[in-house]
């Protein structure tokens, strides 16, 4: 069985005064498209056919996200989620 390759990035959101990093993770799907998880924010999840439009996409995603949160007047979670390399 082979291994899943993934690739943790941060990306930043502009939008605003300050930027905004958040930790995405980003790997190759089952149907050839590149698959891009934000796990700060549950459910924010994108895809692209290259690694440069799932990172477009996300980046996309994790705005929509953020704005919906704050529309609605609820809290955006921080970005606390630590990555790590296990051997097995």
């Amino acid at each position: 069985m082979l291994a899943k390759k993934s690739l943790t990035v941060y990306i930043s959101l502009t939008e605003r005064v300050e930027d905004i990093m958040r930790q995405v993770i980003i790997y190759p799907g089952e149907d050839q498209y590149w698959v891009a998880e934000c796990p700060s924010l549950p459910g924010c999840v994108s895809q692209g056919r290259t690694r440069e439009e799932a990172i477009d996409n996300i980046r996309e995603a994790i705005q929509g996200y953020i704005a919906a949160l704050e529309e609605d007047q609820l809290a955006v979670p921080a970005d606390r989620f630590e990555a790590l390399l296990v051997a097995v």
